[in-house]
């Protein structure tokens, strides 16, 4: 990456930075024309999602100053809004808990916040509201302060949509650009076969699914016809990196597989490279078995083995 482009990089965040906290008010020296300021309302945020938390928690918790986290807290004191005492397990530490005024007071800061939002999104229609959403929760994530949905995350195999396929040959040109460094090629080998299936697909004997977490798509495959009416084509499989570990691959793969059967194909096969190794467990799991490889032709220079996998239905 070359310095031109790491800087144009930091002066677009630093230029978000700067939007967002003019947006959401936090400029000011209060919140939402309350008595408090933003690190006074989080604080307060913060001890109202438990019964009681360790002072030191909290500190490290928000990373704040011991000095400055202390003389805030007295002034909660003060004001009956937080009661403090020594812990039972170690006198050495104390234990902060929000009065029934505390609580009041975090009502109205919640009240006033969800207003401050709700007049943000009031001027924008579903589909923008949608993509503010996944953006900011696309932020949360790649910084580290979303956990990436784990196994057991529930998830929806759904049929396509217009606009899928375009998705479907964006996200491979993307992923498979970043992760193994192919070019455009590849990506216009995704969109022929996205066309093939969007102008003559046999609906008895073809279909396409998209796996979708929290409303978005994160997953693709397809069942083709193959070279013959008793063979048929696992193609098109994709998962998002975000989605990964949920046992999407393999339950795509898995419907792909039944849907042959139903069709009355007798053998699936699929065609995929030695290096994805991921898809690779997927298929084996599935009752997939390398038939044979040879060199690939390489996009971008990438040298590859292609590979031909199939199991009998």
């Amino acid at each position: 990456m070359t310095e031109a482009t790491v800087d144009g990089q930091v002066a677009e965040v630093r230029a978000f930075n700067r939007f967002y906290t003019r947006v959401i008010g936090v400029l000011g020296a209060r919140m939402h024309d309350t008595a408090y300021s933003l690190t006074e309302a989080r604080v307060l945020y913060e001890l109202g999602t438990r019964a009681e938390m360790e002072t030191g928690e909290l500190r490290r918790l928000l990373d704040l100053d011991a000095g400055h986290l202390s003389r805030m807290l007295a002034r909660f004191e003060a004001g009956g809004l937080l009661a403090r005492e020594r812990s039972a397990a170690d006198g050495r530490r104390h234990v902060l808990r929000l009065t029934p005024a505390g609580r009041a007071e975090l009502d109205t800061l919640n009240a006033a916040s969800a207003s401050a939002v709700g007049a943000l999104l009031d001027p924008l229609g579903a589909a923008e509201r949608r993509r503010l959403a996944t953006a900011m929760a696309a932020i949360r994530q790649v910084l580290g302060d979303a956990p990436r949905p784990a196994s057991g995350t529930p998830y929806v195999i759904r049929p396509p949509r217009p606009g899928d396929l375009g998705w479907i040959v964006h996200r491979h040109g993307v992923l498979y650009a970043e992760e193994y460094g192919w070019d455009h090629t590849f990506e216009g080998l995704v969109a022929r076969i996205a066309a093939d299936f969007a102008e003559g697909h046999d609906p008895r004997r073809e279909a396409l699914w998209i796996a979708e977490v929290d409303g978005r798509p994160a997953g693709s495959v397809c069942c083709a016809r193959g070279d013959d009416d008793r063979t048929a084509k696992l193609r098109l499989l994709l998962v998002e990196p975000s989605a990964r570990g949920m046992g999407i691959g393999g339950r795509l793969v898995d419907e792909c597989v039944e849907f042959a059967r139903r069709a009355g194909y007798r053998r699936m096969v699929l065609l995929t490279v030695a290096d994805l190794a991921a898809a690779r467990r997927i298929y084996r799991r599935a009752g997939f078995r390398l038939e044979e490889s040879e060199p690939g032709v390489p996009w971008g220079g990438t040298t590859v083995t292609n590979e031909t996998w199939s199991r009998d239905l």
